[in-house]
């Protein structure tokens, strides 16, 4: 919705920084329409913003700034996107075997409407997505050990890695921080992007979940090949133009 009135440049950054951290990106046309200014007017916004540290530029806009955000105030960003994704997803989860899922907040949401299986084993590195699969009928919960990542709240580490390593499994559901389609799946923290490829190379097949602000971003360091990963699962309609450069490298819901 365009907003009446001219904004001083303080009021127009508070706006865009309010919109990152709503949806996890903006996008420089539609905010230069909205906010009734020009579209070189907003990347100088999104330039101070950045040397601020408040979001990173990506083409077209910018999302929010790299660094590990903690778990809570991931859950509130993109509600909508994150229970999107989570429905598309849950017709992948099979009714009983072992898989696992990884400690992001759009898997988390998952967990929390699973519904009741057959007979799963489901493991994780987060115990948020642990409490949620514990309620869950048909569902044995297993946490890895690990080193808690007070930053994140998943657990981490070499003890992570070595449990991780240990099982075997028929499916992996997990998030990144960022998808491009030749950089990969990234993540903002080492530790996260370490268990998530021991957890994939255990894997038969891998499901990556990703809101649409993350699509051609790259954060800082590479935890999955496309090649890896068979099926990408967005809040978007599989047919929209900006999932276009991921077709030939994945499967699209």
């Amino acid at each position: 919705m365009p907003i009446t009135g001219t904004l001083s440049a303080e009021q127009r950054r508070s706006e865009l920084t309010a919109r990152v951290d709503a949806h996890g990106d903006v996008r420089i046309e539609e905010a230069a329409r909205e906010l009734g200014v020009s579209e070189m007017t907003i990347r100088r916004d999104l330039a101070a913003l950045e040397a601020a540290g408040e979001m990173r530029r990506v083409r077209g806009g910018a999302v929010r700034a790299s660094g590990p955000r903690p778990f809570d105030e991931r859950r509130e960003s993109g509600r909508a996107a994150k229970t999107r994704i989570a429905q598309k997803t849950r017709d992948l989860v099979p009714a009983a075997g072992t898989i696992a899922f990884d400690a992001s907040t759009t898997v988390a949401t998952l967990a929390g409407m699973l519904g009741p299986r057959e007979d799963l084993t489901v493991l994780t590195n987060a115990i948020q997505t642990l409490s949620a699969l514990v309620a869950v009928p048909g569902v044995t919960p297993l946490l890895l050990g690990g080193q808690p990542d007070p930053r994140t709240g998943s657990l981490v580490g070499p003890l992570a890695c070595r449990s991780a390593g240990e099982m075997f499994t028929e499916l992996f559901v997990t998030s990144s921080g960022g998808v491009d389609p030749r950089a990969g799946a990234s993540e903002a923290s080492l530790e996260e992007a370490e268990v998530k490829r021991v957890l994939a190379a255990r894997a038969r097949r891998t499901v990556l979940c990703v809101d649409s602000g993350k699509l051609g971003v790259a954060a800082l360091a590479r935890s999955l090949d496309l090649e890896e990963v068979e099926v990408l699962v967005t809040d978007l309609d599989p047919a929209d133009a900006a999932l276009d450069p991921y077709r030939d490298l994945v499967e699209i819901l």
